[in-house]
C-alpha cells in the first residue's frame, strides 16, 4: 500500500535558525517558509536526492507542534510521511484493520497541495505516520 518515503518531519522552535543549520552548515537546498495555518505550522523543505526533510515550527501555542516541543524542548523527529496512490482507499483499509486515523478521518490539504492524513503513533511502533496521496 505505501509508496516511497516522501519526507521526515522535524519539529523546531526556531525555523530560521534550523534553516540556517541545514543551508549553511550542510549546504542543503532549502525552500522559503510556507505557512500552513490549517495545520498550525510554518514549514520549510530541505531537498535531498532521494527524499525531503520538513522543518516544522509552531504557529502559536495551540499548534500540535507547540505541544510536541513542550515534551521535547530541543525538538526532534515528529513524523514520517509515506506516499499512497489512493488516500481514501488506504484510510478505509487501515481503519478496517483497526488503525486509528487522527482527527475526523477527512483528508486535509498538506504543504505539497495534496491530501494528507495522520495515523496514531500507538498503532505504528510509536511513530506518527502521515499519508500523502501521490
Amino acid at each position: 500500500m505505501i509508496g516511497r518515503l516522501n519526507h521526515v518531519a522535524i519539529a523546531v522552535k526556531d525555523l530560521a535558525a534550523a534553516t540556517a543549520v541545514y543551508r549553511d552548515a550542510l549546504g542543503a537546498q532549502v525552500t522559503a517558509p510556507l505557512p500552513q495555518p490549517e495545520h498550525g505550522v510554518t514549514v520549510v523543505f530541505i531537498t535531498l536526492p532521494n527524499t525531503k526533510i520538513e522543518l516544522l515550527e509552531p504557529m502559536g501555542e495551540s499548534s500540535p507542534i507547540a505541544k510536541f516541543l513542550e515534551k521535547s524542548p530541543d525538538g526532534g523527529i515528529h513524523h514520517v510521511c509515506y506516499e499512497v496512490d489512493d488516500i481514501l482507499a488506504a484510510r478505509d483499509k487501515l481503519k478496517a484493520q483497526g488503525a486509528r486515523v487522527l482527527g475526523d478521518g477527512t483528508p486535509k490539504i498538506g504543504a505539497h497541495g495534496k491530501p494528507v492524513l495522520f495515523l496514531h503513533p500507538k498503532d505504528f511502533c510509536g511513530t506518527l505516520v502521515e499519508l500523502e496521496q501521490a
